[in-house]
């Protein structure tokens, strides 16, 4: 079932991007799934800090109307084109997270070198080729490289992060900078042990499947738990 999220969440993910270091001032954007038809997403050139639920743009993600005199990110189509292709995304934010973006400059796709990225974000992450912000160019390498996968690289600019929910893209460009960080440094003494490709993906496989959905069932007991202990206060 979908996690119902609201503007007040778009800007709680904002700022929680801000204050771990994976964004500054007004780069990068979020963007969560409302329902089949529409999505809240941040403004174009607002600091995340003077953010206030009405800046928070609802846009239609199959026609790219905006309700509001506020405009959009300029990455919005983007976005919209995520949601259109992958129905299961219902959280999305890009990021300029420092580790992430020196791969993007690199050019070249991070292998899983930490079991934790293989679980949560997939069996690599590819690089979108480069393209200027907001062009139909990289909405389209976007939408490829993150097939069978939760993380991208913008080349040359910065990271793409998608979940099931705000908390899990967050946690998604967690394990990303956690695995560009440990790629990189491990290439000053003799370069990662790559995990193997096709146990990377059965991980990946297994924690979509069977990992996350317990976890679901262990958050809903202890909601029900919460419930009851407060009916009883």
């Amino acid at each position: 079932m979908m996690k119902h999220e609201t503007p007040r969440d778009v800007i709680n993910a904002g700022l929680k991007l801000l204050n771990n270091g994976l964004v500054s001032r007004t780069w990068g954007n979020v963007s969560v799934r409302i329902d089949g038809d529409y999505m809240f997403v941040t403004p174009k050139g607002r600091k995340y800090t003077d953010l206030t639920e009405k800046d928070i743009v609802k846009v239609n993600i199959h026609t790219l109307d905006y309700q509001g005199d506020i405009v959009p990110t300029s990455e919005c189509k983007m976005h919209a084109a995520i949601y259109r292709k992958y129905k299961k995304v219902n959280a999305c934010i890009h990021t300029h997270q420092m580790n992430a973006s020196t791969c993007a400059v690199a050019g070249k796709t991070v292998p899983p070198v930490l079991d934790d990225f293989a679980q949560i974000s997939g069996p690599s992450c590819r690089v979108a080729p480069y393209a200027l912000p907001g062009t139909k160019k990289l909405t389209k390498g976007v939408v490829k490289a993150l097939k069978g996968r939760k993380s991208c690289l913008l080349a040359n600019h910065g990271a793409v992060c998608v979940g099931d929910d705000l908390e899990d893209a967050f946690v998604v460009s967690e394990v990303l900078e956690k695995n560009c960080k440990a790629y990189i440094e491990s290439s000053f003494i003799g370069g990662a042990n790559k995990i193997n490709k096709f146990e990377a993906y059965l991980m990946h496989k297994v924690y979509l499947k069977k990992y996350s959905k317990d976890a679901s069932i262990n958050i809903s007991k202890e909601d029900q738990n919460d419930e009851k202990r407060q009916s009883t206060d």
